[in-house]
């Protein structure tokens, strides 16, 4: 990437073209976990690309570039759930998707109706849990586990230092925990996929 963002610097399109298509799906998940909107998301995924494109030589090398794409990107949400509210006055605790199930899988190792319902209803229950969080703290979660950022990486998309990032995962976590102990109290047996850090 850092060759293709140095050609895009001297306007090379199929740099640009492959530099897109490299970050285009996680510029676009990063920006569904707080629109919620395809439309919108998409939306962000061309304009902070295109910022990349106008401004490729402003890149200063103190982070990742994937990281400094997500940063452009963070603005240009926050621009969007400015306007939603503005003109929407609607709430900006939106959720989180829940986890895309793979449509490929071989039908020998399909679940069952049963299992499915099940994993429906787990990903309903994160999602829900996941929604209740502030913002912010919704957003490092999100960097941490679905786009596996380290703490530095995090601070600089979310612009604060590391101890706020430590802050916001540490609430998060919690909140999440306590909020899926709550769902899951009558369920017998132990629960899974909850951290208990």
């Amino acid at each position: 990437m850092q060759a293709d963002l140095a050609a895009i610097v001297q306007r090379d399109e199929q740099a640009m073209k492959r530099f897109y298509q490299a970050l285009a799906p996680s510029v676009y998940q990063f920006s569904m976990r707080r629109l919620s909107d395809p439309v919108q998301a998409q939306e962000v995924v061309v304009e902070a690309l295109y910022e990349v494109w106008c401004h490729a030589a402003s890149f200063a090398g103190q982070s990742s570039i994937r990281t400094w794409v997500l940063g452009i990107a963070r603005y240009k949400l926050l621009d969007k759930l400015r306007e939603r509210y503005r003109h929407q006055h609607v709430s900006f605790d939106e959720q989180l998707d829940s986890p895309s199930e793979n449509p490929a899988e071989p039908e020998c190792d399909a679940p069952t109706g049963f299992e499915r319902v099940v994993q429906r209803e787990q990903h309903d229950m994160i999602a829900h849990c996941a929604g209740k969080l502030p913002p912010d703290q919704r957003e490092a979660l999100h960097l941490a586990l679905y786009e596996d950022m380290l703490l530095a990486d995090i601070a600089h998309v979310q612009a604060c230092p590391q101890n706020t990032v430590k802050t916001r995962l540490f609430h998060a976590r919690r909140k999440m925990k306590e909020c899926l102990q709550r769902l899951f109290k009558d369920v017998d047996g132990p629960m899974t996929g909850v951290r208990h850090d």
